[in-house]
C-alpha cells in the first residue's frame, strides 16, 4: 500500500472515530437534559377517583448548589395525601385553611443532598372523581444552600412543554373507565405513555436527541467502512 492510501486509510479512521464519539456525545447528553429538572413519576397510570404513589426526583443542585429542601405545591384535582417517610428527610404538611386539605409538602433533608446526586420523595395520592382528561401541575420549589430554583411553569394550551425553562412536574390522568380497560390493548399503552413523557418535561427532546446520537453514529460507521474498502482497492 503506498503512503497516499495509507493517509486515506487513517483519514477514514479518524472520521470514523469522531463520529462514534460525536453520537456516543449525544446520547449521554439526551439523558442529562431529561434530568435537569424536577420530574415525576407516577406508580401506575393515573386515574380518576384512583390511588396511586407519585416520586418526586432530582439529581441537580440549584447552579451546584446542594439541596436543603423540596416544596412541593398540591393541585385542585387531588383529594387526599399521604407523604411517606424518607429516610434522612424531615416532612412539613401545609394545610388550607377553608378545607383542611393539604396545599403543601415540604421535605427538608437532613444533610444537604450534593449536586449530581440522585433524591426521590414519594407521596401517596388520591386523584378527584372529576380530574379524567386532565393535566394535574405540582409547582415545585427546590431550595438550596446558595438560592432557589422555582420548577413553576406550566405549559399554557398549545404550547410546548419541552419549551419550557423550569417546568412544572405534570402528571395526566385518565378517566376511570380508560384506565380499567386500558392494561390489554393500544389505547391504554398510549395512555401510560403519554402519562409518562408528561410526567417528565423534556422527555420526548431526550428521546430524540438519543435517536439522533445512534443514527450518526451508525453512519459513521457505515461510511468509514465503505471508504476504507475503497482505500484497499
Amino acid at each position: 500500500m503506498n503512503s497516499t492510501a495509507s493517509a486515506r486509510r487513517r483519514r477514514v479512521v479518524v472520521g470514523s472515530a469522531a463520529a462514534t464519539i460525536l453520537a456516543a456525545g449525544l446520547v449521554l447528553a439526551a439523558p442529562l437534559a431529561a434530568t435537569a429538572h424536577v420530574t415525576v413519576t407516577p406508580d401506575q397510570t393515573a386515574a380518576a377517583g384512583g390511588h396511586g404513589v407519585l416520586t418526586f426526583a432530582f439529581s441537580h443542585g440549584c447552579e451546584g448548589s446542594p439541596t436543603t429542601a423540596l416544596r412541593i405545591d398540591i393541585p385542585d384535582g387531588i383529594a387526599s395525601v399521604s407523604p411517606t417517610v424518607e429516610p434522612g428527610w424531615s416532612i412539613d404538611v401545609a394545610r388550607d385553611a377553608d378545607d383542611g386539605l393539604v396545599s403543601s409538602v415540604t421535605y427538608t433533608a437532613d444533610t444537604p443532598v450534593e449536586s449530581g446526586l440522585r433524591a426521590a420523595l414519594a407521596l401517596g395520592v388520591t386523584y378527584a372523581g372529576d380530574t379524567g382528561g386532565r393535566f394535574l401541575a405540582f409547582p415545585t420549589v427546590q431550595i438550596c444552600e446558595g438560592g432557589t430554583v422555582e420548577w413553576t411553569e406550566i405549559a399554557a394550551e398549545g404550547e410546548d412543554a419541552d419549551a419550557l425553562e423550569s417546568p412544572a412536574p405534570v402528571v395526566a390522568v385518565a378517566a376511570a373507565a380508560d384506565a380499567e380497560h386500558g392494561h390489554g390493548d393500544g389505547d391504554g399503552d398510549g395512555d401510560a405513555a403519554s402519562a409518562a413523557s408528561t410526567a417528565s418535561p423534556g422527555a420526548s427532546a431526550a428521546l430524540w436527541l438519543g435517536g439522533a446520537g445512534l443514527a450518526l453514529g451508525a453512519a459513521g460507521l457505515v461510511t468509514g467502512v465503505v471508504a476504507l474498502r475503497r482505500a484497499r482497492r
